[in-house]
C-alpha cells in the first residue's frame, strides 16, 4: 500500500519563516592576543595559534546548569 497523499500540493502557499534553533550557534571573532581568525559557540571562544581563551561570561547566553544534562549514562566525575 502506498503512503502518498492524494491531495493536490497548495500552489502559492506561503512557506513560513525560518527561526533560529535554540541551540548554539557559531561566532567569529579576531584573537585579542595574536589575531588570528577564530570561531566558537555562542561568543566563546579559544586561540589554537597562542593558546588565548576569552572568559565564559563573555558568551552570549547563559551555560547551562549539570541539573540540565539530562544525560547521566557519563559517570566520570
Amino acid at each position: 500500500m502506498s503512503a502518498r497523499s492524494n491531495w493536490p500540493p497548495e500552489v502559492g502557499a506561503p512557506v513560513p519563516a525560518r527561526t533560529p534553533s535554540d541551540g548554539p550557534q557559531i561566532t567569529h571573532a579576531e584573537c585579542r592576543k595574536c589575531g588570528t581568525h577564530i570561531a566558537g559557540l555562542d561568543g566563546r571562544y579559544s586561540c589554537g595559534v597562542c593558546g588565548w581563551v576569552n572568559h565564559h561570561s563573555e558568551g552570549h547566553r547563559e551555560l547551562p546548569t549539570a541539573e540540565d544534562d539530562t544525560d547521566t549514562t557519563n559517570h566520570l566525575a
